[in-house]
């Protein structure tokens, strides 16, 4: 049994298709059936049922994909790991970043490795956590920094150097509601556009429970974009009421909400359990500490 056999059974078991896999893999479609066929003779039992065009796993073949699976995935953290120890003086660090992390950490990472660690290359993706996710388990990304609210728990991903930090609604000095002396109350918001990046169900339900059902992202929210800081000079330019994490936009003004948000973001730093880091995450570790502030 090689790691070539077991890379094919796993491409055979994901398409169904013999033609498919061969030509995702680069192979002919004989050379591909000769080695699932000494694969299956070595192990004395078939691997597959061929129903019509159709290749299913049996339940042994089931049995033998999930630790065929497990082998790939260590074979891969091998080679990685072979990789980064090469690149412990340079190297890369590819790193994906949620809407509000990324608003208060991209500039200062990249300033921060041009300025002292011109040596290693940085690669900083930006987009929706479940598009950022898919790359991190797909092995294009290093680690991700994103509200750890929006990620489902699962135990292929390590989440560590949590921050926390609270979510306020803003407006530029000199708005009408900054003048308000006596606090102000949610329909007072409504009055206004309403901006803010895609919200996690639990920052949608704190809303709700806040200030009622009118106060869901769905029903309230006119701006909305991936990129805070187009919402914050938005906000800083016209009467629309950010609502966002409270450093990402200090030259805001914070309105005294009643009753008060009781909400923060929690941001993580993501990597994928059992995987070897870039020795260069330990930068973006203490970067984190020191910019994750309110």
């Amino acid at each position: 049994m090689t790691l070539v056999q077991i890379r094919h059974l796993i491409s055979l078991a994901t398409t169904g298709s013999f033609s498919a896999s061969a030509q995702a893999m680069h192979l002919t479609q004989p050379a591909l059936s000769r080695s699932i066929r000494a694969l299956e003779d070595e192990l004395g039992v078939p691997l597959f049922d061929r129903i019509g065009r159709r290749n299913e796993l049996t339940p042994f073949g089931r049995q033998v994909l999930e630790r065929a699976r497990q082998l790939a995935l260590d074979a891969d953290e091998l080679h990685d790991s072979a990789r980064l120890m090469g690149q412990a003086e340079g190297g890369e660090l590819r790193v994906g970043m949620g809407s509000g992390p990324g608003a208060m950490l991209m500039t200062p990472l990249l300033m921060r490795m041009a300025e002292r660690h011109a040596r290693v290359k940085v690669v900083v993706a930006r987009g929706q956590t479940d598009l950022l996710l898919q790359a991190l388990r797909a092995r294009t990304l290093d680690a991700l920094v994103v509200d750890a609210l929006s990620l489902k728990p699962a135990p292929d991903l390590k989440m560590d150097t949590v921050r926390e930090m609270r979510g306020v609604f803003m407006c530029r000095p000199g708005h009408p509601l900054a003048r308000k002396r006596s606090g102000v109350r949610f329909a007072d918001v409504q009055r206004y556009p309403i901006a803010s990046t895609p919200l996690s169900d639990q920052v949608a339900g704190a809303l709700v429970e806040a200030y009622g059902p009118q106060a869901h992202p769905d029903a309230c929210v006119t701006l909305q974009c991936e990129e805070l800081q187009s919402l914050v000079d938005v906000a800083r330019r016209s009467d629309a009421v950010l609502l966002a994490i409270r450093a990402a936009a200090p030259e805001l003004v914070e309105l005294d909400m009643r009753p008060a948000l009781k909400r923060v973001a929690r941001f993580a730093l993501v990597t994928l359990a059992r995987r070897t880091e870039a020795p260069s995450l330990r930068i973006l570790r203490a970067l984190m500490d020191e910019q994750l502030r309110d």
